[in-house]
């Protein structure tokens, strides 16, 4: 479940004798009929009571859990900064001391841009176009990605081996749509950003009128490299997406840059191929080291690293910054308090070695094995229903059965730590101890290159509130965060609520994620290869064809549509998620007895327990941009939207035709 939503201090509420109110009950807004808005009618009156606090773009289920745990990792980290007798190099010392440079406001504020200053220098030293190379190349050492974008991953078409991507990068805004849509919202926000980096670059010491000159160049040359970089649904492809190439190969597209030697600036020695995402993207770029000066190039890294270090400088450049990326992009009011912001960045540089201490004082073994259960359920229904398909083959059954079988299932926390004993951690300063960490997250990823995989290592540290599947590995992987449900202990939550909330929207989400549309594409070993039979690929494709149909018929804002074509895996998997938890609920005792809590059935109970995995609301910024850049659908639709494909749900809330809710059953989609 990739969550996205909403905080506070969440109140249950109480009933008129005093005890705690059923937290479904709480949420439910009776003046809104369960046939006409579901999402409106489970979560209405807990929107109608927490508005979006001015700090937040959004408020709902994800910030109620990102509060609890904000303030779990600050009586961690306040603790840690108070200890003198931490012992050198070891977590609390490294935790406390960053800790404890980005509280210091004082220092930070006097050091202005001399942190980065360095950086700066070297960029105006650049006379050629082999020198802004090399610069890029080291900017990219501490992970700034000016150009384009660099990673080390699985080779999707091999996941025993390591391999290095080169993908479509170099941009400031979300993505390519920012540079070209015409609708009055992106052009004003086009005009901001150029705004914003003209009074950037006058931070950095630029007179108004060269500043002027710089951020209409740098605008220029973002806007060419966006020409050629691909839409959010196209990136979702990993056929298209997947061009292993020599070095030789890569030279040829982009002859100005050469390879052998970039590679070997950043660490990468006898390296023979590399994948390219987008062949037309280097391209692009290669014609813009042609035509674009020296000048304007050494700007457009200026302003990439500052923009990236920006939030982390004086306050001046955090101010700007946030100005433009959170009150122009996503609505904010106001920044975060600095505890929050600073715990975040910390979560970006070391979030394990921070998860190890959380996971020690937070997550107990009776969680993680009740969670490990419902895994094992969930999956079991997965199988069940494969086995009865009718639009699928004996033989590509057995093979999705299969993969099925060789899901890795990781909860809770990694079985093994990363070992960030190199990564050197003081009180001198809050940038300098950014900068170190991204270093040693650079080169943690390159030692990666020709060495065997290790399936046992986690993308998500345990304190993070989302959840993922890995297609190369073929795993599930969920975070301790991810099971919390605000204001009810575990210990207290009934079968429907759990079995919904954590069983229905997060693990069978993610589990079906490895037969949504392009999941599927990937075998039981994790490599991109085709186990389907022609007839039940064009099967699954005329099922999946129906959602695309359906929530592009969705209109979210003005006259915004959701990208169904970018949001079908998502949509895919939140539909079978909730079917999985469902049929695996229907075997507790809890389902079985049929008895009521709170007034509601078990059925009811599931289906409500579902809508508050996406309880919350968003500015219009905000749900504006998600549907530009996210695979999402909105929240309010990954509860209205499968449900409405679901008869159970009809069933349980007596949503008969000509309800808004309803749909008719030929265009109700029904896949796994």
């Amino acid at each position: 479940m990739s969550a996205a939503l909403l905080s506070g201090c969440h109140n249950t509420g109480t009933d008129q004798k005093g005890s705690q109110k059923d937290i479904l009950i709480a949420n439910i807004d009776t003046t809104v009929s369960p046939a006409k808005d579901f999402f409106q009618y489970a979560n209405g009156t807990w929107i109608k009571n927490n508005p979006i606090p001015s700090s937040e773009s959004q408020w709902g289920i994800a910030n109620l859990v990102q509060e609890e745990t904000w303030a779990r990792l600050r009586e961690i980290n306040t603790a840690a900064a108070k200890n003198k007798s931490a012992k050198p190099n070891s977590a609390l010392q490294k935790i406390g001391d960053f800790y404890y440079t980005g509280m210091d406001t004082v220092g930070i504020e006097k050091n202005g841009i001399r942190p980065l200053q360095p950086e700066i220098d070297r960029i105006n030293a650049i006379n050629s176009i082999q020198e802004l190379l090399n610069e890029v190349a080291h900017l990219n050492t501490f992970l700034v990605s000016p150009m384009f974008d660099l990673s080390v991953s699985q080779d999707m078409k091999n996941s025993s081996k390591m391999a290095l991507y080169i993908s479509q990068g170099g941009l400031g805004l979300p993505n390519r749509d920012y540079y070209f849509n015409k609708d009055k919202r992106t052009a004003d926000i086009r005009k901001e950003y150029v705004a914003h980096i003209v009074r950037m670059m006058q931070l950095l010491g630029e007179n108004p009128s060269i500043a002027q000159k710089h951020g209409n160049r740098i605008m220029d040359i973002e806007t060419e490299l966006a020409s050629k970089s691909r839409k959010l649904e196209d990136l979702r492809d990993p056929y298209r997406n997947y061009n292993k190439m020599t070095i030789e190969e890569v030279t040829k597209l982009t002859p100005s840059i050469n390879w052998t030697n970039f590679f070997t600036q950043i660490g990468v020695k006898n390296l023979d191929t590399v994948i390219v995402g987008q062949p037309e993207f280097l391209n692009e770029l290669e014609h813009n080291l042609k035509t674009v000066s020296v000048e304007s190039w050494k700007a457009y890294l200026s302003w990439f690293l500052i923009s990236d270090y920006a939030s982390k400088l004086s306050s001046a450049f955090d101010k700007e910054h946030f100005y433009f990326y959170g009150k122009v992009l996503n609505g904010q009011q106001k920044q975060r308090v600095r505890w929050k912001r600073v715990l975040d960045t910390e979560e970006e540089g070391m979030g394990e070695l921070l998860g190890r201490l959380y996971v020690d004082k937070y997550f107990s073994e009776i969680t993680k094995k009740r969670y490990e259960t419902l895994v094992n359920n969930i999956l079991e229904a997965y199988a069940d229903r494969i086995k009865r398909l009718q639009w699928m083959s004996p033989v590509t059954k057995e093979k999705a059965l299969d993969k099925l079988s060789k899901v890795i299932k990781k909860v809770g926390y990694p079985d093994k730590w990363k070992d960030y004993s190199s990564l050197m951690i003081d009180r001198d300063s809050y940038v300098m101890n950014v900068l170190r960490s991204r270093d040693w997250a650079f080169n943690y990823q390159l030692n990666k290159l020709g060495k065997p995989v290790d399936r046992s290592e986690w993308e998500m540290t345990p304190q993070t509130y989302n959840a993922y599947y890995n297609p190369s590995n073929n795993e599930i992987v969920l975070p301790a965060a991810i099971f919390i449900i605000p204001g009810l202990p575990d210990s207290l939550a009934d079968d429907a609520i759990v079995y919904s909330y954590a069983g229905g929207s997060t693990i069978g989400h993610e589990i079906t994620h490895g037969f949504d549309d392009e999941g599927r594409q990937y075998d039981a070993q994790g490599n991109l290869r085709n186990w389907w039979t022609k007839e039940d690929e064009d099967n699954f494709k005329a099922k999946t064809a129906l959602i695309v149909d359906q929530f592009s018929s969705y209109v979210v804002l003005d006259n915004v549509h959701v990208n169904g074509k970018a949001s079908l895996g998502e949509n895919i998997a939140d539909l079978a998620g909730i079917l999985l938890g469902y049929e695996a609920f229907q075997k507790t005792d809890q389902a079985k007895e049929g008895e009521k809590i709170a007034g509601l059935t078990p059925d009811q109970r599931y289906f409500l327990g579902y809508a508050l995995s996406w309880l919350g609301h968003q500015r219009d910024e905000q749900l504006a941009k998600q549907i530009m850049i996210d695979v999402h659908a909105p929240p309010y639709l990954r509860v209205n939207g499968p449900l409405s494909d679901i008869p159970e749900f009809y069933k349980a809330f007596d949503v008969k035709p000509g309800d808004p809710m309803y749909r008719p059953d030929s265009l109700r989609a029904r896949i796994w």
